[in-house]
């Protein structure tokens, strides 16, 4: 069963949203992950692109949690047709790998994936350095058909698999004085060739303010398509908030933090008049540089599409428009 905003819950089998051949492939591997099996297999996926670097970016193996597709209740669901995979891992802003569109699938293979920490700290009671492979069996996983809006004007509906990051927020126990939580990614120039560069202040840094990141749409995410995330989308583990613009879906993390003051953000302390914290998307408020009042989706009629209406908080205004209740959303963008 998955939910749309829009339209309420209907009942869904997983071929009607995955082209049936990937979804038939990948059945074997929702049971490992159901199986608490998946550590293993992603780490023997890691070691097969290990071998193959410097080739073409291969596509990273089969992820799945559950036997069938399953979204919570507060899925939020998209019942749109779901970008290409290959437009997915080719057109990406990853700028760690560089700047143009194409970079990060073409340098991204050097990224390392394991091992692979995450460490929870600050204004937590249970503070903790996770392995990929804890994450990976914390909680169930469930695949998220979102749309994704970035700031430049394009759009992309992505099959994302994870977990709502309340799960880890629970775990951790937050004290009163955590107002918001930092995430952090990596920012390893040996690894990362752009890391250094003048392009921003690294690492990369987002936040969220803690009842956005209790929300049950957020999503901490380890795949994509059925598929273990490639390293030019996050990997091996990132962050969705399919409300806000896409820049506020920090990858690689490897630090997440609970604090009182609200986190300076990689990009609001390269532009802060063009980067709100917030960055909800909104079709009434222009970016400097980019009206937002229209998007064009990747991968429709070719690699760029006709414009479309952007909808308010990118269509999931039931859903979360009540966070945001009494703020003036220009001032607070």
């Amino acid at each position: 069963m998955h939910f749309h905003p829009d339209r309420g819950f209907r009942h869904r089998v997983a071929s009607e949203i995955t082209p049936q051949a990937v979804y038939e492939r990948r059945r074997d591997c929702l049971r490992l992950m159901a199986a608490g099996a998946a550590g293993p297999v992603l780490a023997a996926w890691a070691a097969r692109d290990a071998r193959a670097q410097g080739a073409a970016p291969a596509r990273p193996g089969k992820l799945a949690a559950l036997p069938g597709v399953r979204a919570s209740v507060a899925g939020g669901v998209t019942m749109e047709k779901p970008t290409r995979y290959e437009d997915v891992t080719s057109y990406n802003n990853f700028y760690e790998f560089g700047t143009d569109k194409a970079d990060p699938a073409k340098n991204a293979h050097t990224l390392k994936t394991r091992p692979w920490t995450v460490a929870v700290e600050g204004e937590v009671r249970k503070p903790k350095v996770y392995d990929l492979d804890e994450l990976l069996k914390l909680s169930p996983q469930e695949e998220r058909i979102y749309r994704m809006r970035c700031v430049e004007g394009w759009s992309m509906v992505i099959p994302w698999v994870g977990w709502s990051l309340s799960e880890l927020i629970k775990r951790v126990e937050p004290t009163g004085n955590a107002k918001y939580v930092e995430f952090v990614s990596l920012a390893d120039p040996k690894t990362m060739p752009f890391v250094g560069s003048r392009v921003l202040d690294w690492p990369y840094v987002e936040g969220l303010r803690m009842d956005e990141a209790m929300h049950p749409l957020t999503l901490l995410t380890f795949g994509l398509y059925g598929e273990v995330l490639p390293n030019q989308n996050g990997a091996p583990v990132r962050l969705n908030v399919p409300w806000k613009y896409g820049f506020k879906n920090a990858k690689s993390i490897v630090r997440i933090r609970f604090v009182e003051k609200e986190p300076r953000t990689a990009w609001n302390k390269a532009a802060m008049q063009e980067y709100g914290f917030y960055s909800n998307v909104n079709p009434t408020v222009d970016h400097p540089r980019w009206s937002q009042a229209t998007e064009r989706r990747i991968g429709e009629d070719g690699l760029f599409s006709k414009k479309r209406p952007t909808l308010m908080f990118n269509g999931y205004e039931a859903q979360v428009g009540s966070l945001y209740a009494g703020m003036d959303l220009k001032k607070f963008y």
